[in-house]
């Protein structure tokens, strides 16, 4: 059966087929690559990967490479990384830049051989000398993680600025990286913004990204949102998660554009479906507003939950809310109380308070006075108007600490302060009960604690009262 393509030139073809049958390794490597690619012949893998394991078993380094990748990817053979590691190093040992940059792929990713960062670094770096630029970009990024080798800010530099500057497109924008941060340079948004451009230009989406958020941010530019918006928009396109979530931030604000939030509610909802812990939590905050979506609390509740799991404190806060009051979910105090515990362990004045609540309360856990006040001394003390009122009744009422009324009226004036207005009220009537000595204590315990003007505690949602 002919299997070339009658309309086109075959000449070429048919002189290699002829100078591959008699054996010549460079027509058989070129033979395979014309039923590789279906030029003069009909597209053929498996008979390109026959001719190119002929040309391999004679020793060509370029033909033994092609085999490698033939094999790691299942390209006209089955996929058989053993293989494909044998091949590689055949075609390395020989100094073939491209095999020794495969090679140490193969190591980075434990496949075919075991893993090994210092392997792979040995392999990127030989590739790297030979001036392959994206080899020279993972050997610098090697140096700048410290994978494979000690973290070397100057080696990850000079290797970079190589490849950046042969116009690989990762290695430009981990430049930019580097300046951003000041990793072995002095700090420079400038500098930054100059390498993120020339790889934004080449089409990267992490590059485009850091583009939009520079003039988002004023960082080495003058802020400009249209402009933030249109490189955001660009990645996202790409499927640049990070993007998308700061392009629904712009269209959920009217930053740049006008607001929409409809359109913000679809770019959350894909990254929060790839995995985009902060577009969970805006999700589920636009399910439970019903903002750019219908409300549906157990939507809210589903996505507030995926958030949580990865650890964002605000998502953990909202869930355990839902939890104890029963939103969009049948109510559950013990899952109010982790996620609570869960929020509360990062810190979360709001969760503090609430999870003292329920140990005052005994609600999801056993009743615990001590637990309740210790609970409320944290977030108290982080300036949480509500925790500073709870604590100040603990102590008027000697309910896990002993009575003390210049505690009690210290903490009510506090929360007082931070604009509560039960405590308000309350100072009132306790001022009254007070000595002069005792109210000259409180007053000069309240004043380290005193809110500054224009701070105050986060509003997060709703808050249980002691």
């Amino acid at each position: 059966m002919d299997h070339r393509h009658p309309t086109a030139d075959t000449s070429v073809f048919t002189w290699y087929r002829d100078a591959a049958a008699r054996g010549d390794p460079y027509a058989q490597f070129n033979l395979a690559l014309l039923y590789k690619k279906g030029q003069g012949v009909r597209r053929d893998e498996e008979r390109a990967f026959v001719w190119m394991r002929l040309a391999a078993l004679q020793g060509l380094a370029f033909a033994q490479n092609h085999v490698g990748a033939m094999y790691y990817n299942g390209r006209g053979t089955p996929c058989r990384d053993g293989e494909a590691a044998f091949w590689f190093r055949q075609a390395a040992d020989q100094g073939d830049a491209s095999a020794q940059q495969n090679l140490g792929q193969m190591y980075r990713k434990g496949r075919g051989v075991p893993h090994s960062e210092a392997d792979a670094l040995a392999w990127f770096s030989r590739a790297a000398e030979q001036g392959v630029a994206s080899a020279q970009a993972l050997t610098g990024e090697a140096y700048l993680l410290g994978l494979g080798a000690p973290r070397n800010e100057a080696l990850a530099l000079a290797w970079l600025r190589k490849a950046a500057l042969q116009g690989d497109a990762g290695a430009q924008l981990n430049l930019g990286l580097m300046h951003r941060r000041g990793q072995g340079v002095p700090p420079s948004d400038a500098a930054a913004l100059a390498w993120f451009r020339q790889a934004a230009a080449q089409g990267h989406p992490a590059a485009q990204r850091q583009v939009g958020v520079a003039y988002a941010e004023g960082r080495g530019v003058a802020p400009d949102q249209r402009r933030a918006y249109c490189w955001l928009a660009r990645a996202a396109a790409q499927d640049d998660v990070d993007a998308q979530f700061n392009l629904g931030v712009l269209l959920a604000n009217g930053f740049g554009v006008d607001r929409d939030e409809p359109e913000a509610f679809i770019w959350y909802r894909r990254a929060a479906e790839s995995g985009h812990a902060l577009a969970q939590y805006n999700l589920g905050a636009m399910y439970a507003q019903g903002r750019g979506v219908a409300a549906d609390a157990g939507r809210a509740l589903e996505w507030y939950c995926l958030a949580a799991a990865q650890g964002v404190a605000n998502a953990q806060f909202n869930a355990a809310v839902m939890y104890a009051n029963g939103q969009g979910v049948q109510r559950d105090e013990a899952r109010a109380v982790a996620w609570y515990q869960a929020a509360a362990g990062q810190g979360d004045a709001s969760a503090l308070n609430n999870l003292g609540v329920m140990y005052a309360n005994g609600q999801g856990l056993a009743r615990s006075d001590e637990e309740a006040v210790a609970c409320y001394r944290q977030a108290a003390e982080q300036g949480h108007a509500l925790a500073q009122y709870n604590l100040g009744g603990m102590y008027n009422g000697g309910r896990g600490v002993a009575r003390d009324p210049v505690q009690a009226y210290m903490w009510i004036s506090v929360a007082a302060a931070s604009g509560n207005a039960s405590a308000a009220v309350q100072r009132e009537q306790m001022r009254a009960r007070l000595s002069e000595a005792q109210l000259a204590d409180a007053q000069a315990l309240a004043a380290q604690f005193l809110p500054v003007p224009g701070q105050g505690a986060r509003p997060n949602g709703p808050q249980a009262d002691a």
